[in-house]
């Protein structure tokens, strides 16, 4: 007997218990709105993509071609459009995640209107995305299970018992569109209190992980802005405690923390570390402030800080906003020293956030990392902020000048421009391009690759052809054409989208409800026949 069959018998049981005051519920038709509706709540979904994601980090672990990839989003519509294609194109949700950016809730979900990715916008909009995105992607299980079952109904009115086998196959070997949120909490909006008491509403939300930055959280500026001002280790730790009992409070014991470091393009702190003996935690971020040694009291003047470092008096440089630079050059240490701390004091993934696409430099660092610690993954931002093209053509244009090809008919400034979009050079900047993530997998221990904002960005592009199409010359035809026919000839389900918005899940539950009394929305005068 198959799983569905079972829990119908299990639920007819039910019913009998209940005597005749049950007699018009439909032990079938309540299995089905029992497996619609899977996840109960954001926990049991944390939970359940906890365990999924756990099982991905080992198998990457044990083969790095096994890395895992996600868009980011910033509505539930958006989340669930993705999720629905990856099936459709790949026939399975395994290793494709989703990630919810703080960029863009800041650009487009705050009350305050459109923000800079700076903590200013209100701190519960994340787990409220959380909470949408969860919702469209469970609806998303009911559109496609409400459709299965009502080929199976047809298929037993036809007493097809081949086509009914089929279809009863497809039901219980049914794939959720429920998978990972990578979930970003910037800095923690304010103290670890405040980070703790956020972690949980994410958590509850159906989190199963959280990425959490080392920048002071007042002072937190987008990863690939100037004037980032980082903490303390003890300050980040301190954070990535607070999530860790989130996690634990809340019975996801697995739950993943992301730990991200900005250092690299981070040149200021707001404050010297506290350190108790040389060698310690804060005495290894205080060798890095950059300042002057100093003899003698003589040497102060007012309103200096001075610290030792290295077996030395140091006074370092305090700027006018009152924050500390770190020595220029510095970065990529301190990315390796942040990187180890934070896996040695619990976190589970890293974060690098770099100024550029470069497989070698991420590499370089994540040695450095792995030496001591041998199973260091990270998730990395295939960001929208870099320029990819002029990015990976001028790498092949460095590479071929290293190993002495001649390059004279290339303007390193200009590879930009469209007239080399031809040449060998931009065709094999475009295969390193394709190539990115599995190359980043393979040597820089990249286990999920993501783009933090796409569909930002491919809403606004298409957004922008149609404008130009139908306020133009084309006028309807800008739609048709551009809009409405790719929907039909690529069998995109939203032409449909009084289906998409849940149309077709009422009617059946009109049915369960009310019977032959149900007024129906999608009958044959309904327009959507068209399609």
């Amino acid at each position: 007997m198959s799983a569905y069959q079972q829990n119908i018998k299990t639920l007819e049981q039910t019913l009998q218990a209940q005597g005749s005051a049950w007699n018009a519920i439909s032990a079938e038709y309540a299995a089905r709105m029992q497996l619609q509706n899977r996840f109960k709540t954001g926990l049991q979904i944390a939970q359940y993509t906890a365990d999924i994601m756990r099982a991905d980090m080992a198998a990457y672990d044990a083969d790095s071609s096994q890395y895992t990839q996600s868009l980011g989003c910033w509505h539930g519509f958006i989340g669930q459009q993705k999720l629905i294609a990856i099936k459709k194109h790949f026939g399975s949700t395994k290793r494709r995640y989703l990630y919810l950016s703080g960029w863009m809730i800041a650009a487009l979900r705050s009350e305050f209107g459109p923000q800079p990715d700076q903590s200013m916008h209100e701190k519960t909009a994340v787990p409220a995305l959380i909470e949408e995105l969860y919702t469209f992607l469970r609806q998303a299980d009911a559109r496609e299970l409400g459709g299965l079952f009502n080929e199976l109904d047809a298929a037993r009115a036809a007493d097809d018992q081949t086509k009914v086998a089929a279809v009863q196959g497809k039901i219980d070997s049914f794939e959720t569109h429920v998978v990972p949120i990578i979930a970003d909490i910037d800095a923690g909006f304010g103290n670890a209190e405040a980070t703790y008491l956020l972690a949980k509403k994410m958590i509850e939300a159906g989190a199963c992980a959280i990425q959490i930055e080392n920048q002071v959280s007042d002072e937190k500026q987008c990863g690939h802005q100037d004037g980032k001002v980082t903490v303390p280790h003890a300050d980040f730790l301190a954070k990535i405690n607070a999530v860790r009992y989130a996690f634990l409070e809340l019975g996801i014991e697995n739950g993943i923390i992301v730990a991200r470091t900005d250092s690299l393009g981070a040149g200021l702190t707001k404050q010297i570390a506290v350190t108790n003996e040389p060698g310690d935690l804060g005495d290894l971020y205080n060798a890095f402030l950059d300042g002057d040694y100093i003899e003698s009291a003589a040497d102060i003047q007012n309103g200096d800080v001075v610290v030792k470092a290295n077996g030395k008096l140091l006074k370092p440089k305090r700027l006018q906003s009152g924050l500390f630079q770190f020595k220029q050059g510095s970065g990529v240490d301190r990315v390796v020293l942040d990187c180890i701390t934070s896996l040695q004091h619990g976190a589970d993934l890293l974060w690098i956030e770099t100024e550029k696409p470069h497989v070698g430099q991420i590499a370089e660092m994540v040695d450095r990392i792995r030496a001591v610690v041998p199973n260091a993954k990270l998730v990395y931002n295939n960001s929208p902020s870099f320029n990819w093209t002029l990015n990976f053509r001028q790498q092949v244009f460095d590479a071929w000048q290293a190993d002495g090809k001649d390059v004279a008919a290339y303007d390193r400034a200009k590879l930009m421009s469209v007239d080399y979009d031809s040449t060998d050079l931009a065709l094999e900047a475009d295969e390193r391009i394709r190539t990115f993530q599995a190359d980043g997998a393979k040597r820089a221990g990249i286990f999920h690759h993501l783009i933090t904002l796409p569909t930002y960005h491919t809403a606004a592009l298409s957004t922008d052809n149609l404008a130009k199409e139908y306020f133009g010359a084309a006028g309807m035809l800008g739609y048709v054409k551009g809009v409405q026919r790719q929907e039909i000839r690529q069998g995109i389900a939203c032409v449909k989208h009084q289906n998409m918005s849940g149309s077709d899940i009422g009617d059946d539950h009109k049915e369960y409800f009310a019977g032959e009394a149900a007024l129906k929305a999608g009958g044959k005068h309904n327009t959507m026949n068209q399609f």
